[in-house]
């Protein structure tokens, strides 16, 4: 009997790990936000917006992106072939695993993923709210965004 309840414990506490890592802005074990950062993708993305974690898109996502540098949503934001090379190559090596869509949307609103979080949630009054802007000022609501924690119990939505 007990084996039995050893082994149910186990298995109840491998459970809940495998729900807490997805809960925290994990999926099937992947982080969003990699340990290892990229000096140069947070300066040159940061400086116009929030430098999004990689884990946010997929590969064919961040490789169009940066390929389109010069028309990047009505602006250029443009950087050095090397630059972008070094960027595009930190950005697919820590990918997201969630996008399972052949699609390549560079925007991350456009995913499944986050379409299932905020549609019918977020009012649409909510995003044009001068403190929030769009659905895409991701730090607006998440505190930890920035480093890639996207924990709904430190949401915080601004008035």
């Amino acid at each position: 009997m007990k084996f039995i309840q050893h082994t149910l414990l186990a298995v109840l506490a491998v459970a809940s790990l495998g729900a807490q890592a997805k809960y925290n802005g994990e999926d099937r074990g992947k982080p969003v936000m990699p340990n290892e950062v990229n000096a140069k993708m947070q300066k040159e993305c940061s400086g116009c917006h929030m430098a999004f974690p990689p884990g946010l898109m997929s590969a064919n996502s961040w490789k169009k992106l940066m390929s389109g540098l010069d028309k990047h949503f009505g602006t250029d934001a443009s950087i050095s072939a090397q630059d972008t090379q070094e960027i595009t190559n930190y950005l697919v090596k820590y990918e997201s695993n969630r996008w399972t869509a052949s699609t390549a949307p560079i925007r991350i609103t456009e995913a499944k993923w986050f379409k299932d979080k905020h549609n019918g949630e977020i009012s649409p009054a909510v995003w044009k709210r001068e403190s929030i802007k769009s659905p895409s000022n991701c730090a607006a609501c998440h505190q930890g965004a920035e480093k890639g924690n996207f924990d709904e119990h430190s949401i915080k939505i601004p008035k």
